[in-house]
């Protein structure tokens, strides 16, 4: 009887330990991850950034450039470096911290010029990338030499390159003018497979944000709707570009077939080809580059390199702000129901954030920056409604739209006293769309089925059965009653009538320029720009910015940190056991919008432009 119950208890004896080895195993690893984090502060906290008696401002980005970061950066990279996993370019970076730190650097005497390294730099939207612009001008108009150094460039880093005086690239480099493309994701294939039975009530011709779970390509509509602003937001790169280095568009990119002809010319030296097209001045090796700066800039001898200073590392001091505030509120991310969650609109935060702002007495004007693709009808409509009490109460409103500002993102705007976006901002897209998944036929392959009673067909309602006929009827003018507020919205605000808005709308995309000759916008410009309006509405002649940024705890900011760290090591670890296509698969997984959105508004009903990404890379 024992030699049976060792035989019966021998596997549950081992596989009790093998548990308990696991558990320790992770509470181990989790509290050495919280130590090096914890001591990794302490020793930020004691370090002193690095001075700089005279030289350069190195900008020297990590990552993405984004309106509002999704955590503390610092705590972040510092994370990263004491754990050696290189996901640098996960990295976000302000765009409003990046373009103050070069305005405060262009009237520092100690700065003498500005060394464009972006090798590390991973893209931002255009419009983020003209307001940097905008700061290098003004840098190199004060009279301060810009340089940009790389062994190659993409279109992104390319584009702050032209900024530049002097652009330098090494013999071996390239400059990766190639144009503008769009590329979603089609998964009915995938869903039929799989059995799972999509339910689509939309309204509006061009609302494509639905089309990834009925076709498996792009329609004739949404083909048309897409080329039109990929094109322009083509050209309004070619025409900043070649404006920056003195050329003409189709000198700047005279197109595929003379692109190859000249590599022909050059039998394949990109550098070369790069040289005789003028997109770069001079190609010349690293210790060439380095002589050449260490002249302009002065000699480092402990470092063993030219006199400057990391944007990263430069402390300039913040000037005293006088006269009433604006509160600067973001919606940054796709718009989500409830609360705020890192990279995502919450409409009850953000709601929140614009509530006390109008019920403060200080909070003269709003300013409210927007980029965003939409989301959520509930939550647009929450965010919308503080808006225009805010309006109402006597604060005025700017819009200032970012990179995108489509369906949700340009309900959540109708409320403004003025919308200002740039040239190159996606808007419009207005239309609605409601999206339930079933999965009875999936289930009924494994054998699995559900049944059972209800007192009425609309509460027969669940992911495991067909839905009812008369819930779908619901749905669908659910959704046309949605668009038919939506359109009366833009309609009173914009001063035109509903079959004018619906002419424009039907989910159709429109790029900035446009968006001001149809009536969408009130006039181009950028973030300054918003605020000199606001400033004026409110009759401030002395203003200071109140941006409304969650500062987190030293709490938060250890667990932040150190689920940071295991997303920054882990995918790394992960990908070292697949093969390449297969991580790159998943990467694009990961980008593709509609598959990472959190689908939970409370009637299934979204404002939501799936092809509005346009990150520059």
């Amino acid at each position: 009887m024992r030699i049976l119950w060792r035989i019966i208890s021998g596997p549950f004896k081992w596989c009790w330990r093998l548990l308990n080895f696991i558990r320790e195993f992770i509470l181990n690893v989790f509290l050495v991850v919280l130590i090096i984090v914890v001591v990794g502060i302490y020793l930020q906290m004691r370090h002193t950034p690095p001075t700089l008696a005279k030289g350069a401002l190195v900008m020297d980005l990590t990552g993405t450039v984004v309106d509002k970061p999704a955590m503390n950066n610092k705590f972040r990279q510092l994370g990263r470096e004491l754990l050696g996993a290189s996901s640098n370019r996960l990295q976000e970076n302000s765009l409003f911290n990046v373009v103050d730190t070069i305005r405060q650097a262009k009237n520092d005497a100690n700065i003498t010029g500005l060394v464009l390294s972006l090798k590390d730099f991973a893209g931002a939207d255009q419009a983020s990338l003209e307001y940097i612009g905008k700061a290098l001008r003004e840098f190199r108009d004060s009279g301060k030499p810009i340089y940009a150094v790389g062994d190659s460039y993409s279109q992104a880093q390319y584009f702050l390159a032209s900024y530049a005086n002097k652009i330098y690239l090494t013999p071996q480099g390239a400059v990766g003018l190639h144009g503008i493309a769009t590329n979603n994701l089609y998964y009915k294939t995938l869903l039929d497979k799989l059995k799972v039975n999509s339910h689509i009530f939309r309204v509006g011709t061009y609302k494509s944000a639905v089309e990834p779970f009925l076709r498996d390509n792009m329609s004739d509509d949404a083909r048309e709707a897409d080329s039109r602003w990929v094109g322009q937001l083509w050209q309004h790169y070619l025409s900043t570009v070649a404006a920056n280095r003195q050329t003409t568009p189709e000198q700047l990119f005279p197109g595929a077939q003379a692109m190859l002809a000249g590599l022909r010319a050059v039998e394949g030296n990109n550098a070369q080809f790069a040289l005789n097209n003028k997109w770069v001045d001079e190609v010349a090796s690293r210790a060439t580059i380095d002589t050449a700066l260490t002249k302009a800039f002065g000699c480092n001898k402990r470092d063993k390199a030219f006199n400057g200073i990391s944007i990263y590392d430069y402390q300039p001091v913040t000037p005293s702000q006088q006269g009433g505030q604006i509160a600067v509120i973001f919606a940054n991310g796709a718009i989500i129901d409830g609360p705020e969650t890192p990279g995502s609109v919450g409409g009850d935060t953000t709601a929140d954030q614009i509530r006390d702002a109008r019920l403060d007495p200080d909070i003269k004007a709003i300013v409210f920056r927007v980029n965003s693709p939409g989301g959520s009808v509930n939550a647009s409509a929450v965010i919308r409604s503080e808006l225009a009490a805010a309006r109402a109460a006597g604060k005025p409103v700017v819009v200032s739209m970012g990179g995108m500002a489509a369906s949700g993102g340009y309900w959540v705007s109708t409320p403004a006293n003025a919308i200002i976006a740039s040239a190159s901002t996606l808007t419009g897209s207005i239309g609605i769309f409601g999206v339930i998944n079933t999965v009875e036929n999936s289930l009924d392959s494994i054998g699995v089925h559900t049944d059972g009673v209800a007192t009425s067909p609309l509460a027969d309602v669940s992911m495991t059965k067909t839905l009812p006929a008369e819930f779908s009827q619901m749905m669908q003018l659910n959704v046309e009653n949605g668009y038919r507020n939506f359109i009366t919205l833009v309609a009173e605000s914009r001063h035109k009538t509903h079959e004018e808005i619906d002419k424009i709308g039907q989910g159709h995309v429109w790029i900035g320029s446009d968006a001001v000759q149809n009536g969408l916008v009130d006039r181009l410009g950028d973030f300054d720009d918003a605020v000199g309006k606001a400033a004026e509405l409110a009759q401030l002649k002395q203003y200071q910015l109140n941006w409304y940024l969650d500062e987190p705890g030293l709490l938060e900011l250890l667990l932040t940190q150190t689920s940071a760290s295991v997303y920054a090591f882990m995918p790394n670890l992960i990908q070292s056991w697949l093969p390449a296509p297969v991580t790159q698969v998943v990467d694009r997984l990961k980008m593709d919008a509609g598959l990472g959105f959190n689908w939970n508004d409370p009637q299934n009903r979204y404002a939501f432009c799936l092809s509005c990404e346009q990150t520059l890379r």
